[in-house]
């Protein structure tokens, strides 16, 4: 099995450069005459579902949405579980436009870097953190006044299946001064997607939509509760689909946690 998937893998990326290449010389000459709605979805949007269609019919990795329903009509700051790049693909294509942020490194990347920059990303220098903040928090903020989505990860890096990061309050933070909601999701992606390794396994991806979270007040207490009221949920949503270990979350301090799901085994589908 772990053979086939390395095999799968290879291919999935082997198809899925070239197509990146071709699709990203495609944009350069047609994105810049487009509107940013237009390019968006034509470079971004169709890029995606190129990606996701080679994940299901190579990788054999498909997925179900639940609580769709919950997604707001107005643009609002998305706050997602972290554990590969597969939920990167999936929350480019469902949600547009949609701003996220990224290294700056990454718009140095021939051909990839120089379409992705036509999206008007939010590239961060990691080296230098409180600079980074203040971007996110200015650059965030124009996005959001501009109709565009804003995707946060919150755990700042993909954490493995089992597990949940600290939650940094930003998100939090552009959604009470902005005066939107967050929009939470959790997932279970890094089961067949994982973080460490090469290989991909074939599976059914869950991605759970939360309930809008609206902050009240406003300033640092606002902040802070509208973070853990995300952070919660995410947790209690991970639980329950298997995605977080029964220690993990007994541990959390999360007040009254009574659920009666019981999660599914949190192992990889590898051998």
């Amino acid at each position: 099995m772990v053979l086939l998937a390395n095999i799968r893998t290879t291919v999935f990326y082997v198809l899925l450069a070239l197509f990146s290449l071709l699709w990203c010389v495609v944009c350069l000459f047609v994105a810049p005459f487009l509107g940013f709605s237009k390019r968006y979805h034509f470079t971004a949007v169709y890029w995606c579902r190129g990606a996701l269609w080679l994940a299901e019919h190579i990788l054999g990795i498909t997925y179900r949405i639940e609580g769709a329903e919950h997604i707001p009509q107005q643009p609002c700051v998305i706050l997602a579980k972290h554990q590969s790049t597969w939920e990167t693909f999936f929350l480019s294509k469902y949600f547009e436009p949609l701003t996220q942020v990224l290294k700056k490194e990454l718009l140095s990347i021939p051909f990839f870097g120089w379409t992705m920059g036509m999206l008007k990303p939010i590239a961060i220098d990691r080296s230098n953190p409180k600079q980074a903040l203040k971007q996110v928090a200015t650059q965030g903020g124009l996005a959001l006044k501009d109709q565009r989505w804003l995707l946060i990860f919150p755990e700042g890096t993909r954490v493995p299946v089992g597990n949940i990061g600290k939650f940094s309050r930003g998100g939090a933070a552009l959604a009470v001064n902005n005066q939107v909601g967050v929009l939470p999701v959790a997932h279970n992606a890094g089961r067949f997607w994982p973080k460490t390794g090469w290989a991909k396994y074939p599976g059914e991806i869950t991605v759970r939509f939360g309930p809008v979270l609206y902050a009240e007040g406003t300033g640092s207490e606002a902040i802070n509760r509208l973070n853990q009221q995300a952070f919660a949920w995410i947790a209690q949503a991970q639980y329950e689909i298997g995605d977080l270990s029964a220690k993990v979350w007994s541990d959390l301090d999360l007040g009254d946690k009574e659920i009666q799901h019981v999660p599914a085994a949190l192992e990889s589908p590898q051998p």
